[in-house]
């Protein structure tokens, strides 16, 4: 019996995410949320932060469920790992999916372990046709157990592989084609990953596999440089979304239509009415470019 039929729980928000704007869930945020009614579509949700089987994590997500729609990023599956996924951290994937009903589950497409080594990082892959097959291979096994699709988040990168053999572009097109499964556009690492490899974000932009996309991502970069004194974006999460990821932004939906989109902030948290008035910016171009235009993705 599914959360919302079984008589010994609330009814819950719809599962479908709307083409609006949301945030990332922050747990210093939600008292005020929930007190304030707040005027958001939807919230995002580190899956590796509800592993556990209950607690305060679990109470106050159950409480966001009710009134929210919610989207579920892992952000610790090591996609492009070369060994084997973990098999229990796959269930607890699965079981979170089950639990909270999200309306989107996306996951990164990087590699962060190494035996039984877990890296905060998110490590970039070569893009070659051994690292290929393995990704495909590897969200082939997730979307079996989860039992729906998954999204995968392009990458912020800092360095290129000389094993490279395709583009990124080539290389996240096959990977819909292989697998079925979707992609999760972060704007502010394609504008990173362009600056650090001195090329066009509109170019890249122009040639995205957008028919896969289901959510867009933003979020803000900090600025640094290489060994050489030459520009290095670091996507950081830690402040406000940049005016030129914004202008991205709006390009890109006046291009496509209107898609999910959410704001990102994971470090040097704001006051919750800071990250809903970027939402809120978010929402206004999705309103003044596509006023009627609303789009669902599940």
């Amino acid at each position: 019996m599914s959360a919302q039929t079984n008589p010994d729980n609330p009814p819950r928000a719809p599962t479908d995410i709307p083409a609006r704007a949301g945030a990332g869930l922050k747990p210093e945020h939600v008292a005020e949320i929930l007190s304030t009614n707040a005027p958001i579509a939807f919230f995002e949700v580190h899956a590796e932060n509800y592993m556990g089987a209950g607690g305060a994590p679990h109470h106050r997500l159950e409480a966001i469920r009710r009134d929210y729609p919610v989207s579920l990023h892992g952000v610790g599956l090591s996609i492009g790992g070369e060994q084997s996924l973990d098999r229990v951290h796959l269930q607890r994937l699965a079981d979170l999916n089950r639990r909270y009903e999200p309306g989107l589950f996306s996951e990164h497409l990087a590699w962060s372990t190494h035996d039984t080594t877990y890296f905060n990082d998110l490590l970039p892959v070569p893009y070659d046709a051994a690292t290929l097959g393995r990704v495909c291979d590897h969200i082939d096994e997730v979307q079996e157990v989860v039992g729906r699709r998954m999204l995968l988040e392009n990458p912020s990168t800092y360095v290129a592989f000389a094993q490279s053999t395709m583009s990124e572009l080539d290389f996240l097109s096959e990977i819909t084609r292989r697998t079925g499964c979707g992609l999760l556009l972060d704007v502010n690492n394609v504008y990173v990953s362009c600056t650090n490899h001195m090329r066009s974000a509109e170019d890249y932009l122009a040639g995205f596999p957008m028919e896969a996309v289901g959510e867009i991502h933003l979020g803000g970069h900090a600025p640094d440089v290489d060994d050489t004194g030459r520009p290095l974006l670091i996507d950081a999460h830690d402040r406000a979304v940049d005016n030129a990821v914004w202008a991205l932004y709006e390009r890109l939906i006046l291009a496509h239509g209107p898609l999910p989109t959410l704001v990102e902030w994971d470090s040097d948290i704001p006051a919750w009415p800071v990250l809903l008035a970027e939402a809120q910016a978010a929402d206004n171009i999705l309103a003044r470019v596509h006023p009627s235009g609303i789009r669902h993705a599940g």
